[in-house]
Protein backbone atom coordinates (compact mmCIF):
# COMPACT_ATOMS: atom_id res chain seq x y z
CA UNK A 1 0.00 0.00 0.00
CA UNK A 2 1.35 3.38 -1.02
CA UNK A 3 1.13 6.34 1.27
CA UNK A 4 1.63 9.85 0.03
CA UNK A 5 2.39 12.46 2.69
CA UNK A 6 1.97 16.16 2.04
CA UNK A 7 3.15 18.71 4.53
CA UNK A 8 1.35 22.02 4.90
CA UNK A 9 1.10 24.68 7.50
CA UNK A 10 3.61 25.96 10.02
CA UNK A 11 3.38 23.05 12.42
CA UNK A 12 4.57 20.60 9.87
CA UNK A 13 1.59 18.43 10.27
CA UNK A 14 -0.03 17.13 7.10
CA UNK A 15 -3.07 15.24 5.73
CA UNK A 16 -2.39 11.77 4.59
CA UNK A 17 -4.24 10.52 1.47
CA UNK A 18 -4.16 6.77 1.26
CA UNK A 19 -4.93 4.78 -1.81
CA UNK A 20 -7.12 2.11 -0.27
CA UNK A 21 -8.32 -0.87 -2.24
CA UNK A 22 -12.10 -0.97 -3.22
CA UNK A 23 -13.89 -3.28 -0.82
CA UNK A 24 -17.22 -4.68 -2.16
CA UNK A 25 -19.67 -4.70 0.69
CA UNK A 26 -23.34 -5.79 0.98
CA UNK A 27 -25.78 -3.20 2.30
CA UNK A 28 -28.57 -4.58 4.49
CA UNK A 29 -31.67 -2.33 4.36
CA UNK A 30 -33.23 -1.33 7.60
CA UNK A 31 -36.79 -2.25 8.61
CA UNK A 32 -38.04 1.29 7.97
CA UNK A 33 -36.77 1.26 4.38
CA UNK A 34 -38.37 -2.16 3.80
CA UNK A 35 -41.71 -0.87 5.02
CA UNK A 36 -41.44 2.17 2.78
CA UNK A 37 -40.67 0.04 -0.29
CA UNK A 38 -43.62 -2.28 0.49
CA UNK A 39 -45.99 0.69 0.76
CA UNK A 40 -44.76 2.08 -2.55
CA UNK A 41 -45.27 -1.30 -4.26
CA UNK A 42 -48.74 -1.71 -2.78
CA UNK A 43 -49.71 1.79 -3.86
CA UNK A 44 -48.54 1.12 -7.42
CA UNK A 45 -50.64 -2.06 -7.55
CA UNK A 46 -53.72 -0.20 -6.29
CA UNK A 47 -53.20 2.49 -8.90
CA UNK A 48 -52.90 -0.13 -11.63
CA UNK A 49 -56.13 -1.84 -10.51
CA UNK A 50 -57.90 1.51 -10.39
CA UNK A 51 -56.75 2.28 -13.93
CA UNK A 52 -57.96 -1.15 -15.11
CA UNK A 53 -61.39 -0.65 -13.54
CA UNK A 54 -61.62 2.85 -14.96
CA UNK A 55 -60.67 1.66 -18.45
CA UNK A 56 -63.15 -1.26 -18.22
CA UNK A 57 -65.95 1.08 -17.11
CA UNK A 58 -65.03 3.52 -19.85
CA UNK A 59 -65.07 0.79 -22.52
CA UNK A 60 -68.42 -0.51 -21.21
CA UNK A 61 -69.89 2.98 -21.31
CA UNK A 62 -68.59 3.58 -24.82
CA UNK A 63 -69.98 0.24 -26.05
CA UNK A 64 -73.40 0.93 -24.51
CA UNK A 65 -73.52 4.38 -26.07
CA UNK A 66 -72.46 2.98 -29.44
CA UNK A 67 -75.11 0.27 -29.18
CA UNK A 68 -77.80 2.86 -28.45
CA UNK A 69 -76.78 4.83 -31.53
CA UNK A 70 -77.11 1.82 -33.83
CA UNK A 71 -80.44 1.48 -35.66
CA UNK A 72 -82.84 -0.96 -34.02
CA UNK A 73 -83.57 -4.07 -36.03
CA UNK A 74 -87.23 -3.95 -37.01
CA UNK A 75 -89.52 -6.88 -36.39
CA UNK A 76 -92.43 -5.41 -38.35
CA UNK A 77 -92.73 -3.74 -41.72
CA UNK A 78 -95.28 -0.95 -41.86
CA UNK A 79 -97.05 0.58 -44.83
CA UNK A 80 -97.23 3.60 -44.61
CA UNK A 81 -93.96 3.59 -42.74
CA UNK A 82 -94.26 6.66 -40.50
CA UNK A 83 -97.61 8.41 -41.11
CA UNK A 84 -101.32 7.76 -40.82
CA UNK A 85 -103.48 9.46 -43.45
CA UNK A 86 -107.07 10.49 -42.65
CA UNK A 87 -109.62 12.23 -44.85
CA UNK A 88 -110.32 15.66 -43.43
CA UNK A 89 -114.02 15.70 -42.55
CA UNK A 90 -114.59 18.00 -39.55
CA UNK A 91 -117.16 16.79 -37.04
CA UNK A 92 -117.05 13.20 -38.32
CA UNK A 93 -115.31 9.98 -37.45
CA UNK A 94 -112.87 9.07 -40.21
CA UNK A 95 -110.68 6.05 -40.86
CA UNK A 96 -107.11 5.30 -41.78
CA UNK A 97 -105.37 2.01 -42.56
CA UNK A 98 -101.90 0.59 -42.06
CA UNK A 99 -100.45 -2.73 -43.21
CA UNK A 100 -98.37 -4.61 -40.65
CA UNK A 101 -96.16 -7.56 -41.64
CA UNK A 102 -94.01 -9.78 -39.45
CA UNK A 103 -90.52 -9.95 -40.96
CA UNK A 104 -89.05 -12.18 -38.19
CA UNK A 105 -88.60 -15.94 -38.10
CA UNK A 106 -90.57 -16.11 -34.85
CA UNK A 107 -94.05 -15.04 -33.78
CA UNK A 108 -94.35 -11.35 -32.93
CA UNK A 109 -97.00 -9.55 -30.89
CA UNK A 110 -97.86 -5.95 -31.76
CA UNK A 111 -99.72 -3.28 -29.87
CA UNK A 112 -101.09 0.19 -30.64
CA UNK A 113 -100.90 3.22 -28.38
CA UNK A 114 -102.12 6.78 -28.97
CA UNK A 115 -101.79 10.16 -27.32
CA UNK A 116 -105.55 10.75 -27.81
CA UNK A 117 -107.36 7.62 -26.51
CA UNK A 118 -110.66 9.52 -26.11
CA UNK A 119 -110.95 10.37 -29.80
CA UNK A 120 -109.02 7.49 -31.42
CA UNK A 121 -109.10 3.73 -31.34
CA UNK A 122 -107.66 0.87 -33.38
CA UNK A 123 -109.08 -2.35 -34.81
CA UNK A 124 -107.49 -4.62 -33.82
CA UNK A 125 -105.68 -2.83 -30.96
CA UNK A 126 -103.11 -5.62 -30.94
CA UNK A 127 -102.44 -9.17 -32.02
CA UNK A 128 -99.90 -11.87 -32.76
CA UNK A 129 -98.50 -12.45 -36.23
CA UNK A 130 -96.85 -15.66 -37.43
CA UNK A 131 -93.60 -15.40 -39.43
CA UNK A 132 -94.38 -13.71 -42.74
CA UNK A 133 -98.02 -13.03 -41.78
CA UNK A 134 -99.54 -9.62 -42.44
CA UNK A 135 -102.67 -7.73 -41.45
CA UNK A 136 -104.31 -4.43 -42.31
CA UNK A 137 -105.29 -2.54 -39.17
CA UNK A 138 -107.97 0.16 -39.24
CA UNK A 139 -107.55 3.31 -37.18
CA UNK A 140 -110.56 5.46 -36.26
CA UNK A 141 -110.31 9.13 -35.36
CA UNK A 142 -112.82 11.88 -34.65
CA UNK A 143 -111.92 15.10 -36.45
CA UNK A 144 -112.55 18.17 -34.36
CA UNK A 145 -114.35 21.05 -36.11
CA UNK A 146 -112.02 23.94 -36.90
CA UNK A 147 -112.12 27.04 -34.75
CA UNK A 148 -113.64 30.27 -36.11
CA UNK A 149 -115.22 28.27 -38.97
CA UNK A 150 -111.95 28.03 -40.83
CA UNK A 151 -112.24 26.13 -44.10
CA UNK A 152 -108.56 25.50 -44.75
CA UNK A 153 -107.27 22.01 -44.09
CA UNK A 154 -104.76 21.73 -41.29
CA UNK A 155 -102.65 18.88 -42.62
CA UNK A 156 -100.77 18.47 -39.36
CA UNK A 157 -102.04 17.14 -36.07
CA UNK A 158 -100.54 16.79 -32.60
CA UNK A 159 -102.03 13.31 -32.26
CA UNK A 160 -99.47 10.52 -32.51
CA UNK A 161 -99.65 6.73 -32.59
CA UNK A 162 -97.04 4.26 -31.43
CA UNK A 163 -96.64 0.66 -32.54
CA UNK A 164 -94.71 -1.68 -30.23
CA UNK A 165 -93.53 -5.23 -30.85
CA UNK A 166 -92.60 -8.23 -28.72
CA UNK A 167 -91.26 -11.67 -29.69
CA UNK A 168 -93.36 -14.52 -28.29
CA UNK A 169 -92.96 -18.28 -28.12
CA UNK A 170 -95.15 -19.75 -30.84
CA UNK A 171 -98.92 -19.44 -31.19
CA UNK A 172 -100.83 -18.10 -28.21
CA UNK A 173 -103.80 -15.92 -27.37
CA UNK A 174 -103.06 -12.21 -27.44
CA UNK A 175 -103.47 -10.31 -24.19
CA UNK A 176 -102.21 -6.75 -23.59
CA UNK A 177 -100.56 -7.87 -20.35
CA UNK A 178 -97.82 -9.55 -22.41
CA UNK A 179 -96.19 -6.16 -22.89
CA UNK A 180 -96.21 -5.46 -19.15
CA UNK A 181 -94.84 -8.85 -18.15
CA UNK A 182 -91.92 -8.65 -20.62
CA UNK A 183 -91.32 -4.93 -20.63
CA UNK A 184 -87.55 -5.30 -21.10
CA UNK A 185 -88.08 -7.14 -24.40
CA UNK A 186 -90.54 -4.64 -25.90
CA UNK A 187 -89.33 -2.58 -28.87
CA UNK A 188 -90.86 0.60 -30.25
CA UNK A 189 -91.29 -0.03 -33.95
CA UNK A 190 -92.43 3.41 -35.06
CA UNK A 191 -94.02 6.68 -34.00
CA UNK A 192 -96.77 7.51 -36.50
CA UNK A 193 -97.85 11.07 -37.17
CA UNK A 194 -101.32 12.05 -38.34
CA UNK A 195 -101.73 13.69 -41.75
CA UNK A 196 -105.04 14.88 -43.24
CA UNK A 197 -106.08 14.53 -46.87
CA UNK A 198 -108.64 16.52 -48.83
CA UNK A 199 -111.37 13.95 -49.64
CA UNK A 200 -112.54 16.04 -52.62
CA UNK A 201 -109.14 16.21 -54.26
CA UNK A 202 -108.01 12.92 -55.87
CA UNK A 203 -104.47 11.83 -55.10
CA UNK A 204 -102.45 8.59 -55.18
CA UNK A 205 -102.27 8.58 -51.38
CA UNK A 206 -106.06 8.88 -51.07
CA UNK A 207 -106.63 6.15 -53.65
CA UNK A 208 -104.25 3.82 -51.83
CA UNK A 209 -106.03 4.53 -48.54
CA UNK A 210 -109.39 3.60 -50.07
CA UNK A 211 -107.99 0.31 -51.42
CA UNK A 212 -106.50 -0.62 -48.07
CA UNK A 213 -109.75 0.18 -46.23
CA UNK A 214 -111.67 -2.00 -48.70
CA UNK A 215 -109.25 -4.89 -48.12
CA UNK A 216 -109.54 -4.45 -44.35
CA UNK A 217 -113.36 -4.52 -44.54
CA UNK A 218 -113.32 -7.65 -46.72
CA UNK A 219 -110.94 -9.41 -44.33
CA UNK A 220 -113.19 -8.50 -41.39
CA UNK A 221 -116.29 -9.91 -43.12
CA UNK A 222 -114.40 -13.10 -43.96
CA UNK A 223 -113.47 -13.56 -40.31
CA UNK A 224 -117.10 -13.14 -39.27
CA UNK A 225 -118.32 -15.99 -41.50
CA UNK A 226 -118.48 -19.43 -39.87
CA UNK A 227 -115.97 -21.95 -41.20
CA UNK A 228 -117.20 -24.29 -43.88
CA UNK A 229 -117.99 -27.77 -42.62
CA UNK A 230 -116.40 -30.73 -44.33
CA UNK A 231 -117.50 -34.37 -44.26
CA UNK A 232 -120.91 -35.83 -43.39
CA UNK A 233 -123.24 -33.81 -41.19
CA UNK A 234 -124.64 -35.27 -37.99
CA UNK A 235 -128.42 -35.65 -37.75
CA UNK A 236 -128.38 -35.51 -33.96
CA UNK A 237 -127.20 -31.87 -34.09
CA UNK A 238 -130.33 -30.77 -36.01
CA UNK A 239 -128.88 -31.39 -39.47
CA UNK A 240 -129.90 -34.12 -41.96
CA UNK A 241 -127.58 -36.28 -43.97
CA UNK A 242 -128.10 -35.58 -47.67
CA UNK A 243 -128.37 -39.26 -48.63
CA UNK A 244 -130.95 -39.98 -45.94
CA UNK A 245 -132.95 -36.92 -47.05
CA UNK A 246 -133.06 -38.12 -50.65
CA UNK A 247 -134.24 -41.57 -49.60
CA UNK A 248 -136.99 -40.05 -47.45
CA UNK A 249 -138.23 -37.91 -50.32
CA UNK A 250 -138.37 -40.90 -52.68
CA UNK A 251 -140.30 -42.94 -50.09
CA UNK A 252 -142.91 -40.21 -49.63
CA UNK A 253 -143.31 -39.86 -53.36
CA UNK A 254 -143.98 -43.59 -53.70
CA UNK A 255 -146.59 -43.51 -50.94
CA UNK A 256 -148.43 -40.69 -52.69
CA UNK A 257 -148.48 -42.62 -55.97
CA UNK A 258 -149.82 -45.75 -54.28
CA UNK A 259 -152.55 -43.76 -52.57
CA UNK A 260 -153.75 -42.30 -55.85
CA UNK A 261 -153.85 -45.72 -57.53
CA UNK A 262 -155.93 -47.24 -54.71
CA UNK A 263 -158.57 -44.54 -55.08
Amino acid sequence: MEVETEKSGSDGKGWSFCRMPFWQTTHTPSSSSMSYMHNVHQQSQNNAQSVDRSSHHSSTTVSSVAKSLLPTKRRLRLDPSNKLYFPYEPGKQVRSAIAIKNTCKSHVAFKFQTTAPKSCYMRPPGGILAPGESIIATVFKFVEPPENNEKSIDKKSKVKFKIMSLKVQGEMDYVPELFDEQRDQVAIEQILRVMFLDPERPSPVLDKLKRMLAEADAALEARKKPPEEKGPRVAGEGLVIDEWKERRERYLAQQQVQGVDSV
